[in-house]
């Protein structure tokens, strides 16, 4: 998305040390805005300084917990767009420390509409939402009317978190909408754990020379993107009128794990993976076969995927190689 609708724009990335919030932050800097991120770096969640090492002159950094209501007042209050990343996406973390998942992904999303009510009405808000809140799917390509049914605790507060979004705009006018994300991979995602991208970690297992190894028969289909038709969604969607109050999939590429894998080991030149019996944790919160529906987001804001997954996959793998010592 190149034009110069951002330029001069001040914007907030929560969550802007992060994966996605990164590279937002980057392309964002790139088109001309002014532009803060928001992270508490928080362990094993993904923020990494080195994350926003292109254009670290370039931006402001604010190390603060979105619960701290003081920080995030402070944070909003001059801002036009905020694009809310801000949150944790580990399935079965959220099964063990319910507690954490709800504060991170409900309470701490509360403090920023509550401060946005309070001190910035008029503030745009794109908020990243997830694939994981409809849980097993009863059709296929899943809409957005689909049944939210999720499989566990991160879906449920998901679901929680992007509905006081849409309430807030509902209820005091806050322009507010929410993009379902897909497995996202790409460069500047945390690399030392698979529990908030298994895409990525199994990208990580190839540089390592280890055996990946796929749970069940490896036949789970998973809609993907890559990181930047990610980026361009959440741009859209943040300069769109249209797409105030509304909710959007994100997706159009999809692919068996086995078949990522295999792709991912035809591009490396070499790798192997094996099959193995399905953990019982991760068994009771599998979600089986995905794939979205793209169709509003297409008709609505002009979007659909422009990286196919060759290609994505090369320039993962080679940023990885580059920056390993950031990441491994």
């Amino acid at each position: 998305m190149k034009n110069n609708r951002f330029k001069g724009k001040n914007v907030l990335v929560t969550g802007g040390l992060g994966f996605i919030g990164s590279n937002l932050a980057i392309e964002l800097v790139g088109q001309g805005a002014r532009v803060e991120v928001l992270d508490a770096l928080i362990p094993d969640m993904g923020g990494n300084r080195f994350n926003i090492h292109p254009i670290l002159k370039n931006i402001k950094v604010t190390i603060a917990d979105m619960r701290n209501r003081l920080k995030v007042k402070k944070a909003i209050k001059d801002k036009e767009i905020i694009f809310n990343l801000a949150g944790t996406l580990s399935h079965v973390d959220s099964m063990t420390n319910p507690f954490l998942d709800l504060e991170i992904n409900c309470n701490a999303q509360l403090c920023l509409l509550e401060a946005c009510r309070q001190f910035n009405p008029s503030v745009k808000i794109v908020f990243a939402g997830t694939r994981n809140q409809y849980g097993r799917t009863l059709y296929s390509p899943v809409d957005e009317k689909h049944l939210q049914e999720p499989t566990d605790i991160n879906g449920i507060n998901s679901i929680a978190a992007e509905k006081y979004h849409l309430l807030y705009g509902k209820i005091y006018g806050i322009k507010t909408t929410s993009l379902r994300m897909t497995n996202t991979y790409g460069p500047r995602h945390q690399m030392h754990h698979p529990k908030q991208g298994v895409l990525n970690w199994f990208i990580r297992q190839l540089i390592d020379g280890e055996e990946i190894k796929l749970f069940g028969d490896g036949t789970q289909i998973r809609d993907v993107n890559y990181v930047s038709d990610v980026v361009d969604a959440l741009m859209l969607a943040a300069v769109s009128a249209k797409s105030n109050g509304e909710v959007y999939n994100l997706g159009g590429c999809p692919i068996t794990l086995r078949g990522f894998v295999e792709e991912c080991i035809n591009i490396y030149g070499r790798g192997s993976w094996s099959l193995i019996k399905f953990p019982k944790d991760r068994k009771a919160i599998e979600i089986g076969n995905y794939i979205a529906d793209i169709k509003k987001i297409r008709e609505d804001l002009g979007w659909q995927p422009k990286v196919d997954i060759q290609t994505a996959i090369a320039m993962t793998i080679d940023y990885y190689l580059k920056n390993k010592k950031h990441y491994f």
